[in-house]
């Protein structure tokens, strides 16, 4: 983890946002790690729009993180810190809803290196829309609302670059969402009319 601890620069604690263009630019030029989280950040997993040069500006904006195994990264339901989203760098995140109609959470997926989480939030500022837990150690980079904003600011291009990676990856997963509720409503359809052969109602038996 080596690269890693020297992903942006040697003070963790200083958000990238607080520094200078040409020092953000400095602790990531050289890095390999940081082109290595570049190369994530464009994984079609996550903001394959972004050419190389806008991700890595983009990580200049972000800071490295670890969550132990176990670990509630992103709670569902949560208002009060949804300004941040998370690449995921190394490691496994399980992804769960709480659902009325169940006692105990689903499992909707399990997310690996290039995946990303917590953009929706980050965005609106509405509440997270599920938990995310670190199911092994995770090496992650993190992007601020802060951080967001100074990028926007200082980089304008790139920052309208990386809004529209993220719209277009929201309306994909829209439009995912979509279709699985179109499969679903169809087998409900199926199922209501075999109901109906196997045990018609009093007007359909005349």
């Amino acid at each position: 983890m080596v690269l890693f601890d020297k992903l942006f620069a040697p003070r963790p604690d200083d958000p990238p946002e607080s520094r200078l263009p040409a020092e953000r630019l400095a602790a990531v030029a050289g890095s390999a790690a940081a082109h290595e989280a570049a190369r994530w950040l464009r994984a079609p997993t996550a903001l394959a729009q972004l050419s190389e040069d806008d991700a890595l500006t983009v990580v200049g904006f972000m800071r490295p993180r670890r969550f132990s195994a176990g670990t509630v990264m992103i709670r569902q339901g949560e208002t009060g810190d949804t300004g941040f989203m998370v690449l995921v760098l190394g490691g496994e995140v399980t992804v769960e809803s709480q659902q009325a109609s169940r006692t105990g959470p689903v499992t909707l997926s399990v997310l690996g290196p290039g995946s990303l989480i917590g953009e929706m939030a980050l965005v609106d500022g509405e509440a997270r829309s599920a938990t995310c837990t670190a199911s092994t150690d995770v090496s992650c980079a993190v992007l601020t609302r802060d951080a967001l904003v100074a990028l926007i600011g200082e980089q304008p291009t790139t920052g309208a670059k990386l809004m529209t990676a993220i719209a277009l990856r929201l309306a994909e997963r829209l439009r995912e969402a979509s279709m699985k509720l179109q499969v679903h409503a169809k087998l409900v359809r199926t199922l209501q009319q075999e109901i109906d052969v196997l045990m018609p109602t009093p007007d359909k038996r005349k």
